[in-house]
C-alpha cells in the first residue's frame, strides 16, 4: 500500500515529466503574419508600433503567466503603472492565434530602481516601457509573450518615443535582461536571439514615422533558483 509521501513523491514526478514534455513539444512562438495577424500593435491612428521582443514560449511556465511576468519585469527594471493608474487608451494587437485584435495585457514602465514608485518618475521624465500581449489563442498557442518596447519622452512630450526610440527601447530591455537577475527570492537567468524578417525595416507603417531596424529579440527566461532553492525541488 502506498504512503502519503510516496503519492506524493510519485505526483511531484509526474509533474515534472509533464513539464518537461511541455518544453518538448511546445515552440518559441508562431509568426503572428502566418495567421492574418501582425507584428505591429494598433496605435489607434492607422499606424502601429512594432512587436520587438518576444519572450519565448519555451521559458519556464511561470514567467508567462500574469504574476510572472510582472515579477519578471521587476527583476529587470520595470514595474507597474504609477499607483495602477493608466492614462491614455489601451492599444491592440492580433498574433495570428484566432483571437483577432486583443487589448494590451499590461503596460509596464521604467522603475528607476525603486518597484514601489520609480514608475512614477518614469511617467513624470519618461523612460523606457513596454507592452504586454500574449499568444494563445487556439491556433497559434505558443504561450509567447509579445513586447512593444519603447524609450518615450516627458509627460510634457505626450510620452511619444524618443529619436530611434524602439530599438533604443528594445536594446535597453534585452541589455537589463540578458544574464543573471532576481527579484522578490526568484533568480532568472535570460538568454538573447536576434530575429530578422519578422518586421520589415523603416517606418513604413509605423507610429510617428520613427524608422526600427526590422530586429526582433527572442527572449528565453527560466527561473533557476526560488527563496534560494533549485527551481522545482
Amino acid at each position: 500500500m502506498l504512503t502519503f509521501s510516496s503519492l506524493l513523491s510519485l505526483s511531484t514526478y509526474f509533474l515534472h515529466r509533464m513539464t518537461n514534455n511541455l518544453h518538448a513539444s511546445g515552440v518559441a512562438f508562431y509568426n503572428p503574419s502566418s495567421g492574418g495577424g501582425s507584428m505591429l500593435e494598433n496605435a489607434g491612428d492607422g499606424f502601429g508600433e512594432p512587436l520587438n521582443v518576444i519572450i519565448s514560449g519555451l521559458s519556464t511556465p511561470a514567467v508567462l503567466t500574469d504574476v510572472g511576468i510582472v515579477n519578471y519585469a521587476r527583476a529587470i527594471g520595470f514595474s507597474e503603472e504609477c499607483f495602477n493608474i493608466h492614462l491614455g487608451g489601451l492599444m491592440s494587437a492580433n498574433l495570428g492565434d484566432g483571437n483577432g485584435w486583443v487589448n494590451q495585457t499590461y503596460e509596464l514602465r521604467q522603475d528607476y530602481d525603486n518597484a514601489g514608485i520609480g514608475t512614477c518618475l518614469e511617467s513624470v521624465v519618461g523612460g523606457n516601457h513596454f507592452r504586454v500581449f500574449r499568444q494563445n489563442g487556439r491556433s497559434a498557442n505558443s504561450g509567447a509573450l509579445f513586447l512593444a518596447v519603447s524609450q518615450e519622452e516627458p509627460a510634457t512630450e505626450n510620452h511619444n518615443p524618443v529619436p530611434n526610440g524602439y530599438n533604443i527601447g528594445r536594446n535597453n530591455l534585452v541589455a537589463a535582461a540578458v544574464g543573471i537577475t532576481n527579484f522578490d527570492g526568484i533568480t532568472y537567468s535570460t538568454t538573447a536571439e536576434n530575429i530578422t524578417g519578422l518586421l520589415p525595416p523603416g517606418s513604413e507603417g509605423i507610429n510617428h514615422g520613427i524608422a526600427q531596424d526590422g530586429v526582433v529579440t527572442l527572449l528565453q527566461v527560466t527561473i533557476i533558483t526560488v527563496k534560494n532553492r533549485s527551481y522545482g525541488s
